[in-house]
């Protein structure tokens, strides 16, 4: 029996790279966005690669979609890749999309993973897969509020693999460094609507980005540690992909608080 796995994201960078190979892999792979705008792109890179993808409609922060999108598929596995980038100083981002943010990165994996573990539990089988950061193992400035949801996405990832650790189920956590995909054009969108509020900090922020934008791993590495976290009889509980994701925690764990805060100052020019 093929076994069906829920992708959320899938119309960009990570998700999209993600539902071609698990399709390539013969699972059956459902692939959602957030308009029928963009299930055209999940649609072009499965007939691209010779696979067949399902596409859905589906935002994550909305509990009614989330609970008839699983009812209806039953996914043996969840793979929490929806997110997106909110550039700008703790102060500059407005509670709504704070609150927004949080909602997508935190609080739609752990609904979905709700939603879809009673029939997992019924099949004795079943895996979750999260895709965090590894910025949730340090913290920079102009990217605080989704710091904080990759911080808490970690966290609460570890208690559920704890949880349901009897049931048969694999809760596991994918922690990329930067990945050279689209998601930065949101970042770049960020700091131009923000600048205003601090343009010689927002000025520095955009070289940062322009600087290192060309150095990030390709998100396809990230769709083949997906793949090794649903096909592996015992996977692991973290798959750390790029330099950047295992230089990074050592970094934090090496370096104390207060010449971190310094770094961070510098990089505002403070």
């Amino acid at each position: 029996m093929m076994r069906t796995v829920l992708v959320t994201g899938a119309n960009s960078g990570v998700g999209r790279e993600t539902v071609v190979h698990l399709a390539g892999m013969g699972f059956g792979v459902v692939g959602t966005a957030r308009s029928e705008e963009k299930l055209e792109a999940i649609e072009k890179a499965a007939r691209d690669a010779g696979v067949e993808v399902q596409g859905a409609v589906l935002d994550v922060t909305d509990e009614p979609g989330c609970a008839e999108l699983v009812e209806r598929t039953d996914p043996w596995a969840v793979v929490n890749n929806a997110g997106f980038m909110n550039v700008g100083r703790v102060v500059d981002v407005t509670r709504d999309e704070a609150l927004r943010q949080l909602d997508t990165l935190v609080v739609g994996p752990m609904r979905l993973a709700a939603l879809a573990l009673p029939g997992m539990r019924r099949r004795g089988q079943g895996r979750i897969v999260n895709v965090s950061s590894t910025i949730a193992h340090a913290t920079s400035v102009m990217t605080g509020w989704y710091q904080a949801g990759k911080h808490a996405l970690d966290a609460v990832t570890d208690a559920l693999r704890r949880e349901v650790a009897g049931d048969g189920i694999y809760v596991v956590l994918i922690e990329p460094g930067g990945l050279n995909t689209r998601f930065w054009d949101k970042a770049a969108d960020d700091i131009e609507r923000r600048r205003a509020a601090a343009p010689t900090e927002y000025g520095r922020a955009e070289r940062m980005l322009q600087a290192t934008h060309g150095h990030m791993t390709d998100p396809a590495r990230v769709a083949k540690a997906i793949g090794r976290a649903l096909t592996a009889g015992r996977p692991a509980i973290r798959y750390r992909v790029g330099l950047d994701a295992r230089v990074v925690p050592l970094l934090d764990r090496l370096l104390p608080d207060g010449v971190q805060d310094r770094i961070q100052r510098r990089v505002l020019g403070r």
